[in-house]
């Protein structure tokens, strides 16, 4: 018998007992008539009893439909959802799982329960965007297209759809914690790239960081260990630290005659390992490891608090940020400040209301919560943070490609935001590394298009100049025209964002395919005949991608619908679409140059010098976490640990799993010869110098020549590259350059 979650009533024949269960989710929940709830969970029960568990929804060693649909109700009742979400969280997992009907939902208790329960049912669809089918290129077919808009359109309607799909998945993480590596391991990508980003998305803080966290281990399980031994070691002393810190201010509280409320707050250790990695520091110089949080009624009361810690404790300069003048995204509102507190330990404060904080960790949920009231910032906070689904919906129908809704969700949470100006002053929200075009689209999708120029703070600058908080932005445009095509390129840095691109691929779709197809084919036969990859049947490479014919290639290429990467890496697998063995043999064999392997690229720890082979599963490079696996007759395979691959070996065969790292050297790298020709200018081959240097590209050497009739020169270079990808993309910034006339890869004898 599976063991029920210590927080349910247990009865001692070890069942749950439904009636104090009941009692306690009606103080939590918005319960209208206790006996309809009774009747779910009777009926979950029942269904449970009567039919087990399917084998590929649940190892033998987690919950049930039933258990797992009282949890549910339970993550929805601390959310303060309503009578009808929470008797359809019961149901869920028993229509899921074919044990209940959805005919006998509708009957027993309503249309509007059957429907919330359809529609989380349709948001499965995200999951096959996380691991996608092979029946295209884009790894979608058109009814997997169909379920993701049919979603993108329940949740919008009933944003009640997203919340019990956030409370399933936070079942389901759960529970695999005693389940195989490999189903850990795609339960938690899924949650990470979609649901806690979804979780932000709506506001909901205590959610989104339970997600984190648990993703956060079965996907780095070394790097949390490591934090939460840190944690672990100085728990006590920093509870001791903390109590004592919130006498204080409750003293301080009480003279200046401030209701509050105090409270530690504890620090989740994904936030800290994000922390660590975005502004590369150790864990002692993370500030808020030590943090209290305060709450008071109104909002002049948080300054007024504020006011109060730093007369108490030293701020820390730039370390003080206002979201309540201006708050995030999301919605979320609060004052954080970090300070030097006693013993001269760094300290975090965060100072809000309590509606801000009910917003903080209820979100959308909170308009359940106050409504009915006259508050109308909940309303108005409700429709601010359900209009980005309205947004992607719209997204969506452009693009026309699900591959891309992970980007789209995941847009403000994984890097810090920047916030531009027009030059009427209207603030633009943008992500990390924004560009022009970026910010151009942001403002409309015709200003986008029409885009030719930009000048940050009244100066003309280049379109892929990056945008920094507070720039203001004019973008000068056309009457008339449309996007270049070179903006598609990721290599050149146009664009950054998953809006733009994809406005404007929707703009080239709606090209005529005739188009299109010269457009594509002209792209085609472009870049690979300046990889020196001549030697390619179109036909073969179209059958490869999934394509009929090759002019069917050539319109996606010419559309955008297919990149120029997945043309590259096509054109390095064999016809029965295997990665080769030798990684690029392909194309730089023909160059009759040795791969030149560094003796110490990798270090296998404990055994000495074997032969080693590089995954082409995963193909680790250096710097990923990486395991080795023994195999029989080809040395050590070595995977990236979260490899799906090296997880199933481990569980099938762990006495053949070896620890590995990467030694001093610095990977395997090829020697390629490119040909530039430009028309000769001073500095040319000083630029050339710098956009090698920027790329981390070794130069071996060389060869110059003037043609001082002609004004132009030829330049023969000797290049240090570790993938054809780099190589493209370094052609790609050359050809950038003022004068430059051709930049193609030169083989031996031509």
């Amino acid at each position: 018998m599976v063991k029920v979650r210590e927080d349910h009533p247990i009865d001692p024949d070890g069942s749950v007992n439904l009636d104090r269960w009941l009692t306690r989710i009606q103080k939590d929940g918005n319960v209208r008539d206790v006996n309809v709830l009774l009747r779910a969970c009777e009926v979950s029960r029942e269904a449970q009893d009567k039919m087990p568990a399917r084998e590929d929804l649940w190892a033998e060693n987690t919950p049930g439909s039933f258990i797992t649909g009282l949890e549910m109700a339970e993550i929805l009742a601390d959310l303060r959802l309503d009578q009808d979400a929470l008797v359809a969280a019961v149901l869920y997992r028993g229509v899921r799982e074919k044990k209940l009907s959805i005919r006998r939902v509708r009957d027993e208790f309503g249309d509007p329960v059957a429907k919330l329960v359809s529609g989380v049912l349709q948001m499965a669809a995200i999951g096959n965007i996380i691991h996608p089918t092979p029946d295209s290129v884009l790894g979608q077919s058109e009814g997997q297209l169909d379920n993701v808009r049919k979603m993108l359109v329940t949740m919008i309607e009933d944003v009640r759809v997203a919340l019990i799909k956030l409370a399933e998945r936070t079942c389901a993480i759960r529970a695999v914690k005693n389940s195989d590596r490999k189903r850990r391991y795609r339960v938690a990508r899924e949650v990470f790239d979609v649901y806690a980003p979804l979780a932000h998305r709506l506001g909901i803080g205590h959610i989104k960081w339970e997600l984190e966290d648990l993703s956060f281990r079965y996907l780095q399980p070394n790097a949390y260990k490591q934090i939460a031994q840190l944690l672990d070691e100085k728990r006590l002393d920093r509870q001791q630290y903390i109590n004592d810190v919130l006498a204080t201010l409750r003293g301080e509280l009480e003279k200046a005659g401030i209701e509050g409320e105090l409270m530690g707050r504890a620090k989740h250790i994904y936030s800290i390992w994000r922390k660590m990695q975005r502004k590369q520091i150790d864990f002692h110089q993370v500030y808020d490891v030590r943090a209290v949080r305060i709450l008071v009624p109104e909002p002049r009361d948080c300054y007024a608090v504020l006011g109060i810690v730093h007369s108490l404790w030293k701020n820390i300069p730039h370390e003080f940020d206002d979201y309540i003048a201006s708050p995030k995204k999301n919605g979320y509102r609060s004052l954080h400040t970090a300070v030097f507190g006693p013993s001269g330990k760094v300290l975090e404060v965060q100072i809000r209301t309590f509606q801000m904080h009910d917003d903080a960790e209820l979100g959308v949920c909170a308009h359940w919560l106050y409504k009915g009231t006259d508050t109308s910032s909940k309303s108005d906070s409700y429709e601010n943070k359900i209009a980005w689904l309205r947004q992607v919906l719209e997204w969506q129908d452009d693009i026309g490609n699900a591959s891309e809704l992970v980007d789209q969700l995941k847009g403000d949470i994984e890097h810090d935001r920047i916030y531009a100006f027009t030059p009427d002053g209207h603030v633009v929200d943008l992500g990390a590394g924004a560009t022009p075009l970026d910010f151009a689209y942001r403002v409309h999708t015709e200003v986008g298009h029409r885009c030719r120029g930009a000048k940050i703070n009244g100066r003309i600058v280049p379109l892929t100049t990056k945008v920094k908080t507070g720039d203001q932005v004019e973008i000068l445009t056309t009457k008339s025209g449309g996007p270049s095509r070179d903006w598609m390129n990721p290599n050149l840095g146009f664009v950054t964002s998953s809006r733009a691109r994809a406005k404007i691929r929707h703009w080239f779709k709606e090209q005529a395919r005739d188009q299109n197809l010269v457009a594509g084919r002209h792209i085609a036969e472009r870049e690979l005949k300046r990889l020196a990859l001549t030697d390619i049947s179109y036909e073969a490479l179209a059958e490869r991608l999934h394509f009929n014919h090759a002019e069917d290639l050539y319109v996606a290429l010419g559309a955008g619908d297919l990149r120029i990467s997945q043309l590259i890496g096509a054109a390095q697998r064999s016809p029965e679409g295997h990665p080769i063995d030798d990684q690029l043999a392909l194309d730089f064999a023909a160059s009759g140059r040795e791969r030149r392997r560094k003796a110490d690229e990798v270090t296998i720890c404990g055994v000495g010098n074997l032969l080693t082979t590089i995954a082409a599963c995963c193909k680790p490079m250096p710097g990923d976490d990486i395991v080795g696996y023994i195999t029989q007759g080809r040395g050590v395979s070595i995977h990236r640990q979260d490899c799906l691959n090296a997880l199933q070996l481990e569980d099938l065969e762990h006495e053949r799993m070896i620890e590995v790292s990467w030694g001093e050297g610095e990977g395997s790298h090829y020697t390629v010869d490119i040909r530039i020709d430009a028309y000769d200018r001073h500095g040319l081959l000083r630029d050339i110098m710098v956009v090698t240097a920027n790329e981390k590209v070794n130069v071996l050497a060389v060869n110059t020549r003037t043609d001082k009739t002609q004004s132009t020169a030829g330049l023969l270079i000797t290049l240090e590259i570790a993938r054809l990808e780099d190589l493209g993309r370094l052609m790609d910034k050359i050809s950038q350059l003022p004068n430059i006339i051709d930049v193609h890869r030169q083989l031996p004898g031509h």
